[in-house]
Formats: C-alpha cells, structure tokens, sequence
C-alpha cells in the first residue's frame, strides 16, 4: 500500500488517480498508522517551503516519516514542493527543511534569465536522465514534464541527481539517495510520461 501524505498542501487527489491508473493502491492520510505500514510513501507539496515544513511539524508525523525513511528506507517519492522539503533548508523560507539529502532549495537565478523568460517557472520542458534509476527507465524519447515553481534544487552531491532540465540554464530536476527519490515536476500532470514514472514507483521499488 502506498499512503499519500496529507499535510494539507498539493493535488492529493490526482496523485492517487494516476497511483491507481499504473496498477498501485494508494490512500491519502494524515494518521500515524498509516504511515507507519506503508510500502511505499509519496510527499506531494505545492506552496510556500516554510509553510509545508510548518504543516508536516504540526502533522505531528516527522518521527514516524524519519523512522520509516531513514531506518527501515521505505521508499518514498518528493513531488514539486515535496522534494524541496527533503533538502536541509530553502532561500524561500527560514524553516529546516528534512535533511534527507545534501542540498538547498534556491530561488532561480534571474540575472541567467532571459528577459523573456518569466518566474514561475511554468509549462513543459524536456528533462535529461543523467544518472541510472528506477524511476526513470522506459523512455524510448526525451520526456517532456509539466512544472510549476519559484525555486530549484541544488544538490551538493553530484551523484545523488538523476535528472536535469533546463529553464535559462540548467538545473536539477531530480534526486535519489538511498531510497529517496523527488522530482521538481508535476507526474501527475503529464500525461503519458508522468504516467511512466508512477508505474516505475509501483512496479520497480
């Protein structure tokens, strides 16, 4: 079973259509319980990084996540703002973010942006596979994903990003330690190639 986490933030209910769409069972809860036997684990997010964090230490499931993910390594996938979370912190906020990777969430460098190009970053770009996983496999062409953000990643660690994409210079749009994986994009969102990588979370991990 994979729970959804419900800090009451992201497009709970579309990440679950398209869970079901690739074969998985899915529920949406914000119960301790639920947490705690899941085989699986998704942490969707759109907003503001200091306002998620607020909310998932309010949740009251940061020790039940932790144990989950750091001691017993259930895999769990960050989506949009949920993947900024995994990081230490964020320039969009003050809030600690979960440390589970090495890196920051950064605002977009607009002195390399193009004047034309307008932040938020919004709309679909191609996203390059630079290191092998799970979650990226089937691709017979370049996959096209759908974003929405203000900030990026950075990952310290070179070898913890799996996938780039470029929006007036290239930045990170996937990470994976462990069994930790995030993307920056929507899969929930993009139509045939999202579909890929909730079938590739389902069937592969």
């Amino acid at each position: 079973m994979i729970t959804i986490i419900d800090y009451k933030t992201g497009n709970l209910q579309s990440i679950a259509n398209m869970i079901r769409k690739a074969g998985g069972e899915a529920i949406i809860s914000d119960k301790e319980e639920d947490i705690l036997i899941a085989t699986k684990l998704i942490l969707p997010g759109v907003g503001h990084f200091d306002y998620g964090m607020r909310n998932l230490r309010q949740s009251g499931l940061l020790e039940a996540l932790n144990k989950k993910v750091l001691e017993q390594k259930t895999p769990i996938l960050g989506i949009c703002l949920g993947v900024q979370l995994f990081m230490k912190g964020s320039e969009e906020g003050n809030e600690p973010g979960l440390g589970w990777v090495d890196g920051y969430t950064v605002a977009f460098d607009k002195t390399k942006l193009e004047k034309s190009l307008k932040v938020p970053h919004m709309g679909w770009s191609d996203v390059k596979i630079v290191n092998s996983c799970k979650l990226l496999q089937g691709y017979e062409e370049t996959p096209r994903f759908y974003f929405v953000h203000s900030f990026h990643l950075k990952a310290n660690d070179v070898n913890d990003t799996i996938a780039l994409t470029r929006y007036g210079y290239e930045f990170v749009a996937g990470v994976e330690h462990d069994s930790i994986v995030g993307v920056q994009f929507h899969p929930e969102k993009s139509h045939r190639f999202g579909l890929q990588i909730m079938d590739n979370f389902v069937n592969r991990y």
